[in-house]
């Protein structure tokens, strides 16, 4: 029931100030090319990059997809489905925050045949800003529900601001909070060592002048029904079962309807770039939680259409998600095969083994990164620290 699949532009890492957990533009998906590759003809162009249409199409019963334009390095669009039923209609990733979203938002709903009043509830795959930006305005509107995984998290939050006691004084929705959080999120070193790029002092001042909750470009949701694995939620006539998919970032929700076979995938899987791995999670070894999260898809058989947050719905999920642990697994390898020239490497000399020159930055670090301690809970490699950077030794 899927549109035919159309190509676009392929997407490189880029740093990204203001998101959550690995903080990339999302963001969130790369080149998977290695570095030491010689340069290669021009490549396929990928669909996520694809410019958002205005167009409404129906991709499961009840299900309409909707997309929304963002500015964001090798991402033309965010896919904001729309599920209808007797209450009115929820949303899916409401794209980016900031009053030109808003708009387009508005536009499609209206196209769709709902006003911003239909909206009943707003869910958020995951916590990043063209997932989650207009869902603090749609509430405040509208009341309507946000559903989010329980770990939702940005940030902007107390706890992503360090152990100081006051921390959980800061006003996340509030100009000086969120500024006052930058600042200490990015005045801690990264847990490999080394300072985090920060955002131009223009940006910060910026974020300091933006005022407001409801229309803040930096206004965070906070969820009215956190959902956790196995939990249901009626949406569209029927029951949707939440499965946490930690791995892109360790907050992500997919959202499975078992009667017609339709998987809301976010940015879990998406059907022709890779996810990025982030590797600041709460857990020791983020890398094996993704692996689960993408087996559980591959595991899935009554799958009949996945729905991604960028690029055109496609059938066979398991094997995207096959496709995904295998492109990892080759990562693996990469450093592996590196070891003997980088027998004391940290984390950034294996990131320019791994990535391109043009991804080099603190979203290829934190993927490098989640890829090593992956090696190192394995038992292949050892972790020190020298001068505050951590470096890496084969065990043998």
């Amino acid at each position: 029931m899927g549109a035919t699949p159309r190509t676009g532009h392929e997407h490189a890492l880029e740093n990204t100030p203001f998101m959550p957990h690995d903080h990339h533009h999302h963001h969130h998906e790369h080149d998977a090319d290695a570095a030491q590759e010689d340069p290669a003809p021009e490549r396929t162009p990928k669909q996520e990059q694809e410019d958002a249409t205005t167009d409404i199409t129906e991709v499961a019963p009840g299900v309409l997809r909707s997309q929304l334009p963002i500015s964001m390095p090798g991402l033309g669009h965010v896919n904001c489905y729309m599920l209808e039923d007797e209450r009115g209609v929820a949303i899916v990733d409401p794209g980016l925050p900031g009053e030109d979203s808003w708009n387009h938002l508005v536009d499609r709903l209206g196209r769709a045949g709902f006003t911003v009043d239909n909206v009943h509830t707003v869910v958020v795959t995951h916590s990043h800003p063209d997932h989650f930006g207009g869902a603090i305005r749609m509430h405040a509107e509208t009341g309507a529900d946000i559903i989010a995984h329980e770990t939702f998290s940005t940030i902007f939050d107390p706890a992503e601001s360090g152990d100081d006691e006051d921390s959980g004084n800061l006003d996340v929705n509030s100009a000086d909070g969120r500024a006052a959080a930058m600042e200490r999120y990015f005045a801690a070193p990264t847990p490999w060592g080394g300072k985090r790029p920060r955002p131009s002092p223009e940006f910060m001042e910026r974020m300091r002048r933006s005022g407001g909750t409801s229309g803040s470009m930096f206004g965070i949701p906070a969820p009215t029904q956190p959902m956790i694995d196995g939990q249901t939620v009626k949406l569209a006539r029927r029951e949707w079962v939440a499965m946490h998919t930690p791995g892109h970032t360790y907050d992500h929700l997919c959202l499975f309807d078992p009667e017609h076979g339709a998987v809301l995938t976010g940015d879990h899987v998406l059907p022709s770039i890779t996810p990025h791995i982030s590797g600041l999670t709460p857990d020791s070894d983020p890398l094996a939680l993704f692996f689960d999260s993408l087996r559980r898809m591959a595991d899935m058989t009554d799958v009949s259409i996945a729905l991604p947050a960028h690029g055109h719905p496609f059938t066979d999920l398991g094997g995207r998600a096959e496709h995904i642990i295998d492109h990892h697994q080759e990562r693996l390898d990469i450093i592996r095969n590196a070891h003997h020239e980088l027998p004391n490497g940290t984390v950034m000399d294996f990131m320019r083994v791994l990535f391109r020159e043009r991804s080099w930055g603190e979203m290829a670090e934190s993927e490098t990164y989640a890829h090593l301690e992956h090696l190192r809970e394995l038992g292949e490699i050892n972790c020190h620290f020298d001068d505050s950077l951590a470096r890496y030794t084969p065990t043998s």
